[in-house]
């Protein structure tokens, strides 16, 4: 039986970035050598490197005065390095849902932290639109797509101050205008990578502002000076983002990305409004591309178990949503195609002629 993924992270990669990773794996440019034993400084790797960056400056259009690095810890991380390189007094917060949340958490201890809007007391059902964001505010950070809540920012916002996203779901599924930005970050195990490397889109001229002292792993300059190379970088997952950026690339680029995930969730969401058993869980205004939410009608609440068996049987891989919302979440990245969100339609319709 054919599987079809749609777990929320580390997720879906193409079958063919998959293939020429595991190539190198077994032996990395002919070299004799697995990639994953290969040195960080060997010749063959530091092109892997270059191309990577070059790749995601391309795709992105990123202007010149960005710097573009790759580091481990995953977005979390970036939750304490962001303010430690970019809080001098005062940050503002969109609070979208769980990891805006521990977002702010890490930046209070480096300075006061404004909370411009908040939808928790709706459960994260929709992004807040009605707020100010203080005009002496170091930066506003943003989480773009909500995975948990499923919740989406797909444009950039009008900001008086220098914006700072998490972008860690949607990144490479839309064109960004990166000059709004001091800086974009990303857990690569979305849209760019297996899980193992995050990656980073910097200013250059905002660094060094703060009047801290900054630990030398913990400064950006550190690892834009040595070409992410400062340590022992994740070999294998940067070159899995290599061929996931060759990938996309080859496909069309990121017009090409919004345009499939557009039709992606059109096709589920159309189905979830249609089909009596469901309902989606946030505003049709705010709804993802990537993480589509949905849940059990009330009536029908006590055949939820037997929905997810039943999908689970047709295939689909990871469509349970998270505790904090329930019911199903299918997610839908760059790598997951027309036909496995056809096949989770078409289950939900043979659940809802048999029920």
């Amino acid at each position: 039986m054919k599987k079809y993924n749609f777990n929320a992270g580390p997720s879906i990669l193409p079958k063919e970035v998959i293939e020429n990773t595991a190539k190198q794996i077994l032996d990395f440019n002919g070299s004799g050598l697995s990639l994953m034993e290969i040195s960080h400084r060997a010749k063959d790797f530091q092109p892997v490197m270059d191309e990577s960056v070059a790749l995601i400056k391309e795709l992105l259009d990123i202007p010149n005065g960005y710097s573009v690095i790759f580091l481990g810890g995953g977005a979390s991380l970036q939750f304490m390095q962001i303010p430690a390189n970019f809080l001098v007094k005062k940050a503002a917060y969109l609070n979208t849902g769980t990891w805006a949340k521990k977002a702010m958490k890490e930046a209070k201890f480096f300075g006061e932290v404004i909370e411009v809007a908040s939808s928790a007391d709706a459960n994260y059902t929709f992004v807040p639109k009605d707020y100010t964001v203080p005009a002496d505010a170091d930066y506003f950070h943003i989480t773009t797509n909500n995975t948990i809540y499923g919740t989406e920012i797909r444009k950039e916002l009008d900001s008086p101050v220098p914006l700072i996203a998490d972008m860690s779901s949607d990144i490479m599924s839309r064109p960004v205008d990166v000059s709004k930005y001091n800086a974009i970050y990303a857990g690569a195990q979305k849209n760019m990578a297996m899980a193992g490397v995050t990656c980073i889109i910097v200013k250059d001229e905002v660094l060094g502002k703060v009047q801290r002292n900054l630990p030398t792993m913990i400064d950006y300059r550190t690892h834009i000076d040595k070409g992410s190379m400062f340590n022992t970088p994740p070999v294998v997952p940067i070159y899995s983002l290599l061929e996931t950026m060759r990938w996309v690339k080859a496909q069309g680029g990121v017009k090409e990305m919004d345009r499939r995930a557009h039709e992606r969730a059109d096709i589920l969401y159309n189905e979830i409004d249609r089909n009596k058993l469901f309902h989606g869980t946030v505003n049709e205004e705010d709804r993802s591309l990537m993480n589509i939410c949905f849940v059990m009608n009330d009536e029908y609440k006590e055949l939820e178990k037997t929905f997810f068996d039943f999908a689970t049987e047709r295939g689909m891989i990871g469509i349970k949503g998270h505790r904090s919302v329930g019911g199903f979440r299918a997610s839908c990245y760059n790598a997951q195609t027309v036909e496995g969100v056809q096949a989770l339609v078409t289950a939900m319709k043979d659940f809802e002629a048999k029920y």
